[in-house]
């Protein structure tokens, strides 16, 4: 873990007593967590367990059932206004296509966050642009139309965009996902890369294993059956030492028990 943990800082995110849904629909309760500064925190669960809705609710696109959320130890759930934006700037967010726009070259995608909420001039909107895709290795796609770019490189320059306006925790969805190996595995060393170089703490939400075990300093585990957090902590002591066997059974790949049929 990064010596940025132990500065007295408030963690970059606190989760406390959080509970979100849709309407009567829980699908987390009573979920307690940090991400301390200079973290690469894994948000990891089964189908159907709120890891995308979870990094909605942090984000502050939806409001949750019940609990507080805080920012660099301000709350991002009773903020309004300027005190608001101020908070979701620090948060940058890839979802797990990209989303990219397609009418848009890639440049013109990282810069759109600069196009829309800032004064800058063309040519400092620009250079921005360029030395975020420096960062991401994508310096070579800035005239590319996202239809030319491969899977991993829409998903370069989703997190290209994600740091166009400052911020420095960025939340990546399922970043692996479609993605074969090689291309998986250098996505991952660019996560690594940015958070060494740049400093950047990130929340990531991911089941594919090979990824948590090569950049997560720790993960937290949701369930959908008891809609809760059932394990916290390193993956290799997850999978080696949790007494839960719903977490070993994850981190181990374990297929479910084969019920044998009754003869009749």
């Amino acid at each position: 873990m990064s010596a940025a943990t132990t500065t007295g800082r408030p963690p970059a995110i606190s989760v406390r007593d959080l509970a979100i849904g849709y309407g009567e629909r829980v699908l987390l309760k009573d979920a307690s967590f940090d991400v301390h500064r200079g973290e690469i925190l894994v948000i990891l669960g089964g189908s159907g367990s709120g890891k995308s809705s979870l990094m909605k609710n942090l984000i502050g696109l939806y409001r949750p059932l019940a609990g507080e959320m805080l920012i660099d130890g301000q709350s991002i759930v009773t903020a309004r206004g300027d005190t608001r934006a101020h908070l979701q700037r620090k948060l940058g967010i890839m979802y797990q296509s990209g989303a990219l726009f397609g009418s848009l070259t890639t440049l013109e995608n990282v810069r759109f966050p600069l196009d829309e909420f800032t004064d800058l001039g063309l040519a400092e909107k620009n250079l921005t642009a360029r030395m975020l895709l420096r960062q991401v290795e994508m310096a070579h796609a800035e005239s590319l139309m996202p239809a030319e770019l491969s899977g991993g490189m829409l998903k370069r320059a989703g997190i290209a965009r994600a740091m166009a306006l400052g911020a420095d925790i960025l939340m990546l969805d399922e970043p692996s996902a479609g993605l074969d190996p090689i291309t998986a595995a250098n996505l991952d060393r660019t996560i690594l890369s940015l958070r060494a170089n740049l400093g950047f703490t990130f929340v990531v939400v991911t089941h594919e294993l090979t990824s948590i075990f090569t950049i997560a300093d720790r993960a937290v585990m949701l369930d959908p059956r008891s809609r809760s957090i059932i394990a916290e902590g390193k993956p290799a002591e997850l999978r080696d030492h949790s007494s839960d066997p719903r977490v070993r059974q994850f981190f181990n790949r374990q297929p479910d028990a084969i019920t044998p049929k009754l003869e009749t």
